[in-house]
Protein backbone atom coordinates (compact mmCIF):
# COMPACT_ATOMS: atom_id res chain seq x y z
CA UNK A 1 0.00 0.00 0.00
CA UNK A 2 1.24 3.17 -0.72
CA UNK A 3 2.35 5.71 2.03
CA UNK A 4 1.53 8.84 -0.09
CA UNK A 5 -1.78 8.35 -0.66
CA UNK A 6 -4.91 6.33 0.84
CA UNK A 7 -7.94 4.33 -0.82
CA UNK A 8 -10.52 7.06 0.17
CA UNK A 9 -8.64 9.50 -0.87
CA UNK A 10 -8.58 8.25 -4.42
CA UNK A 11 -12.07 7.25 -4.19
CA UNK A 12 -12.69 10.86 -3.00
CA UNK A 13 -10.90 12.08 -6.29
CA UNK A 14 -13.44 10.30 -8.65
CA UNK A 15 -10.29 7.38 -10.03
CA UNK A 16 -12.44 4.39 -10.26
CA UNK A 17 -14.94 5.93 -12.69
CA UNK A 18 -14.20 4.33 -15.77
CA UNK A 19 -15.86 5.23 -19.07
CA UNK A 20 -19.18 3.29 -20.99
CA UNK A 21 -18.67 -0.27 -21.21
CA UNK A 22 -19.26 -0.17 -25.03
CA UNK A 23 -16.06 1.92 -24.93
CA UNK A 24 -14.03 -0.16 -23.12
CA UNK A 25 -10.75 -1.53 -24.50
CA UNK A 26 -10.38 -5.17 -23.85
CA UNK A 27 -6.82 -4.91 -22.89
CA UNK A 28 -7.88 -3.15 -19.91
CA UNK A 29 -9.65 -6.13 -17.78
CA UNK A 30 -7.09 -6.92 -15.54
CA UNK A 31 -7.84 -3.23 -14.29
CA UNK A 32 -11.33 -2.97 -14.01
CA UNK A 33 -13.17 -4.18 -10.68
CA UNK A 34 -17.06 -3.84 -11.68
CA UNK A 35 -19.95 -2.53 -14.02
CA UNK A 36 -22.37 -0.33 -12.43
CA UNK A 37 -24.78 1.52 -14.65
CA UNK A 38 -23.11 0.53 -18.10
CA UNK A 39 -20.08 2.24 -16.44
CA UNK A 40 -16.81 0.36 -15.72
CA UNK A 41 -15.43 0.66 -12.35
CA UNK A 42 -11.62 0.09 -12.01
CA UNK A 43 -10.17 -1.36 -9.04
CA UNK A 44 -7.94 0.81 -7.17
CA UNK A 45 -6.28 -1.23 -5.26
CA UNK A 46 -4.72 -1.94 -8.51
CA UNK A 47 -3.99 1.52 -9.24
CA UNK A 48 -2.63 2.01 -6.21
CA UNK A 49 0.28 -0.86 -7.04
CA UNK A 50 0.76 1.05 -9.98
CA UNK A 51 0.65 4.14 -8.30
CA UNK A 52 3.63 2.54 -6.41
CA UNK A 53 5.41 1.11 -9.41
CA UNK A 54 5.60 4.55 -11.19
CA UNK A 55 6.01 6.66 -8.52
CA UNK A 56 9.22 5.05 -7.72
CA UNK A 57 10.90 5.04 -10.98
CA UNK A 58 10.43 8.50 -11.58
CA UNK A 59 12.03 9.12 -8.16
CA UNK A 60 14.88 6.69 -9.63
CA UNK A 61 14.83 9.26 -12.97
CA UNK A 62 14.77 11.98 -10.84
CA UNK A 63 17.72 11.05 -8.58
CA UNK A 64 19.84 10.00 -11.59
CA UNK A 65 19.37 14.08 -13.14
CA UNK A 66 17.43 12.61 -15.85
CA UNK A 67 14.73 14.71 -17.17
CA UNK A 68 10.95 13.71 -17.31
CA UNK A 69 8.53 15.34 -19.97
CA UNK A 70 4.83 15.83 -19.27
CA UNK A 71 2.51 16.05 -21.68
CA UNK A 72 -1.02 16.95 -21.46
CA UNK A 73 -2.83 19.45 -23.67
CA UNK A 74 -6.51 18.50 -22.40
CA UNK A 75 -8.60 21.06 -21.06
CA UNK A 76 -8.62 19.21 -17.85
CA UNK A 77 -5.19 18.65 -17.20
CA UNK A 78 -3.41 21.69 -18.66
CA UNK A 79 -3.74 24.00 -15.75
CA UNK A 80 -3.20 21.05 -13.23
CA UNK A 81 0.25 20.38 -15.02
CA UNK A 82 1.65 23.45 -15.66
CA UNK A 83 0.78 24.52 -12.00
CA UNK A 84 2.35 21.54 -10.23
CA UNK A 85 5.17 20.34 -12.33
CA UNK A 86 6.37 24.45 -13.03
CA UNK A 87 7.66 23.86 -9.60
CA UNK A 88 9.87 21.04 -10.14
CA UNK A 89 11.97 21.98 -13.05
CA UNK A 90 10.77 19.67 -14.91
CA UNK A 91 10.01 20.17 -19.04
CA UNK A 92 5.67 20.03 -19.62
CA UNK A 93 3.75 20.18 -23.09
CA UNK A 94 0.53 21.88 -22.33
CA UNK A 95 -0.32 23.57 -25.66
CA UNK A 96 -0.70 21.28 -29.16
CA UNK A 97 2.09 18.73 -29.55
CA UNK A 98 4.62 19.77 -32.11
CA UNK A 99 4.62 16.59 -34.22
CA UNK A 100 7.92 15.51 -34.95
CA UNK A 101 8.94 16.76 -30.78
CA UNK A 102 11.03 13.92 -30.31
CA UNK A 103 11.69 11.97 -33.81
CA UNK A 104 12.80 15.48 -35.09
CA UNK A 105 14.12 17.31 -32.10
CA UNK A 106 17.00 19.21 -33.92
CA UNK A 107 14.45 21.19 -35.82
CA UNK A 108 12.45 22.13 -32.09
CA UNK A 109 16.18 23.27 -31.03
CA UNK A 110 16.36 25.36 -33.93
CA UNK A 111 12.73 26.95 -33.03
CA UNK A 112 14.03 27.68 -29.35
CA UNK A 113 17.38 28.68 -30.30
CA UNK A 114 15.65 31.72 -32.75
CA UNK A 115 13.19 32.73 -29.11
CA UNK A 116 16.67 33.44 -27.48
CA UNK A 117 17.80 35.03 -30.78
CA UNK A 118 14.64 37.45 -30.87
CA UNK A 119 15.15 37.78 -26.48
CA UNK A 120 18.40 39.28 -27.88
CA UNK A 121 17.60 41.23 -30.71
CA UNK A 122 14.64 42.90 -28.43
CA UNK A 123 17.43 44.25 -25.77
CA UNK A 124 19.65 45.29 -28.49
CA UNK A 125 19.70 49.13 -30.10
CA UNK A 126 19.31 48.11 -33.10
CA UNK A 127 15.94 47.04 -32.20
CA UNK A 128 14.64 50.71 -32.39
CA UNK A 129 15.96 51.02 -35.83
CA UNK A 130 12.97 48.12 -36.64
CA UNK A 131 10.25 49.89 -37.90
CA UNK A 132 7.09 49.44 -35.94
CA UNK A 133 5.16 46.82 -38.23
CA UNK A 134 8.08 44.53 -38.14
CA UNK A 135 8.64 44.60 -34.08
CA UNK A 136 5.08 43.81 -33.94
CA UNK A 137 5.50 40.72 -36.14
CA UNK A 138 8.79 39.42 -34.42
CA UNK A 139 6.71 40.18 -31.01
CA UNK A 140 3.45 37.97 -32.25
CA UNK A 141 6.18 35.46 -33.24
CA UNK A 142 8.29 35.52 -30.03
CA UNK A 143 4.96 34.84 -28.01
CA UNK A 144 4.13 31.84 -30.64
CA UNK A 145 7.11 30.51 -29.93
CA UNK A 146 7.01 31.01 -26.24
CA UNK A 147 3.17 29.30 -26.00
CA UNK A 148 4.26 26.46 -27.55
CA UNK A 149 7.55 25.96 -26.41
CA UNK A 150 8.60 28.43 -23.61
CA UNK A 151 8.06 25.01 -21.20
CA UNK A 152 10.83 23.33 -23.03
CA UNK A 153 13.38 25.49 -23.74
CA UNK A 154 15.83 24.56 -21.45
CA UNK A 155 15.46 20.79 -22.53
CA UNK A 156 18.70 20.35 -24.41
CA UNK A 157 18.91 16.50 -25.00
CA UNK A 158 15.86 14.34 -25.48
CA UNK A 159 13.69 13.40 -22.41
CA UNK A 160 14.39 10.08 -20.53
CA UNK A 161 10.94 9.39 -19.82
CA UNK A 162 7.76 10.59 -20.80
CA UNK A 163 4.40 11.23 -18.71
CA UNK A 164 1.38 11.57 -20.18
CA UNK A 165 -2.28 12.27 -19.32
CA UNK A 166 -5.02 10.25 -21.66
CA UNK A 167 -2.55 8.11 -24.52
CA UNK A 168 -5.82 8.47 -26.90
CA UNK A 169 -6.01 12.09 -27.11
CA UNK A 170 -1.76 12.36 -27.17
CA UNK A 171 -1.08 8.98 -29.57
CA UNK A 172 1.23 11.14 -31.38
CA UNK A 173 3.75 11.79 -28.51
CA UNK A 174 3.13 8.26 -27.43
CA UNK A 175 4.26 7.15 -30.82
CA UNK A 176 7.23 9.25 -31.22
CA UNK A 177 8.24 7.71 -27.68
CA UNK A 178 7.82 4.43 -28.37
CA UNK A 179 9.52 5.16 -31.59
CA UNK A 180 12.63 6.22 -30.01
CA UNK A 181 12.42 3.82 -26.79
CA UNK A 182 11.72 6.31 -24.31
CA UNK A 183 10.01 4.97 -21.47
CA UNK A 184 6.49 5.69 -20.43
CA UNK A 185 4.30 6.73 -17.62
CA UNK A 186 0.31 7.46 -18.44
CA UNK A 187 -2.78 7.43 -16.87
CA UNK A 188 -4.56 5.21 -18.48
CA UNK A 189 -8.92 5.04 -18.66
CA UNK A 190 -11.08 2.40 -18.94
CA UNK A 191 -10.93 2.64 -23.42
CA UNK A 192 -6.76 3.11 -23.56
CA UNK A 193 -4.67 0.00 -24.03
CA UNK A 194 -2.52 -0.11 -21.22
CA UNK A 195 0.11 -2.91 -23.34
CA UNK A 196 1.50 0.78 -25.34
CA UNK A 197 3.01 1.83 -21.87
CA UNK A 198 5.92 1.11 -19.48
CA UNK A 199 4.48 2.38 -16.21
CA UNK A 200 0.31 2.77 -16.79
CA UNK A 201 -1.74 4.07 -14.43
CA UNK A 202 -5.51 3.17 -14.30
CA UNK A 203 -7.05 5.71 -13.48
CA UNK A 204 -10.20 8.30 -14.80
CA UNK A 205 -8.21 10.66 -17.07
CA UNK A 206 -11.17 13.23 -17.80
CA UNK A 207 -11.77 14.28 -14.10
CA UNK A 208 -9.58 17.11 -12.82
CA UNK A 209 -9.56 15.70 -9.09
CA UNK A 210 -8.28 12.72 -10.61
CA UNK A 211 -5.64 14.12 -12.88
CA UNK A 212 -4.51 16.62 -10.06
CA UNK A 213 -4.12 13.48 -7.17
CA UNK A 214 -1.97 11.55 -9.13
CA UNK A 215 0.09 14.56 -10.70
CA UNK A 216 0.58 15.18 -6.93
CA UNK A 217 2.24 11.80 -6.23
CA UNK A 218 4.16 11.92 -9.17
CA UNK A 219 5.40 15.51 -8.31
CA UNK A 220 6.28 14.24 -4.89
CA UNK A 221 8.51 11.24 -6.04
CA UNK A 222 10.48 13.86 -8.50
CA UNK A 223 10.94 16.00 -5.27
CA UNK A 224 12.04 13.03 -3.08
CA UNK A 225 14.37 12.02 -5.87
CA UNK A 226 15.77 15.51 -6.06
CA UNK A 227 16.40 15.60 -2.21
CA UNK A 228 18.00 12.18 -2.34
CA UNK A 229 20.30 12.96 -5.40
CA UNK A 230 21.09 16.76 -3.01
CA UNK A 231 21.96 14.34 -0.44
CA UNK A 232 24.16 12.60 -2.30
CA UNK A 233 26.10 15.07 -3.57
CA UNK A 234 26.74 17.21 -0.38
CA UNK A 235 27.75 13.12 1.00
CA UNK A 236 30.00 12.88 -1.60
CA UNK A 237 31.46 16.11 -1.26
CA UNK A 238 31.89 15.72 2.48
CA UNK A 239 34.01 12.41 1.88
CA UNK A 240 36.18 14.10 -0.65
CA UNK A 241 37.32 16.80 2.16
CA UNK A 242 39.99 14.90 4.46
CA UNK A 243 39.83 14.82 8.16
CA UNK A 244 40.46 17.70 10.42
CA UNK A 245 42.01 15.72 12.98
CA UNK A 246 44.50 13.31 9.88
CA UNK A 247 45.17 16.88 8.85
CA UNK A 248 46.56 18.14 12.39
CA UNK A 249 48.54 15.04 12.56
CA UNK A 250 50.22 15.38 9.30
CA UNK A 251 51.26 18.72 9.99
CA UNK A 252 52.90 18.18 13.30
CA UNK A 253 54.47 15.29 11.88
CA UNK A 254 55.85 17.75 9.04
CA UNK A 255 56.78 20.21 11.64
CA UNK A 256 58.61 17.73 13.85
CA UNK A 257 60.94 16.50 10.71
CA UNK A 258 61.57 20.04 10.29
CA UNK A 259 62.96 20.57 13.38
CA UNK A 260 65.25 17.03 13.63
CA UNK A 261 66.64 18.73 10.49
Amino acid sequence: MSNRTTFEALLDAGVHFGHLKRKWNPNMAPYIFMERNGIHIIDLHKTMAKIDEAAAAMRQIAKSGKRVLFVATKKQAKEIVAEKIGTTGMPYVTERWPGGMLTNFATIRKAVRKMASIDKLMVDNSWNNISKRERLQITRERAKLEKNLGSISDLNRLPSALFIVDIIKEHIALAEARKLNIPTFAIVDTNSDPTLVDFPIPANDDAAKSISIIIDLMVQAIEDGLAERKMDKAKGASDERPDTAEVSNKETVVEDKTSDE
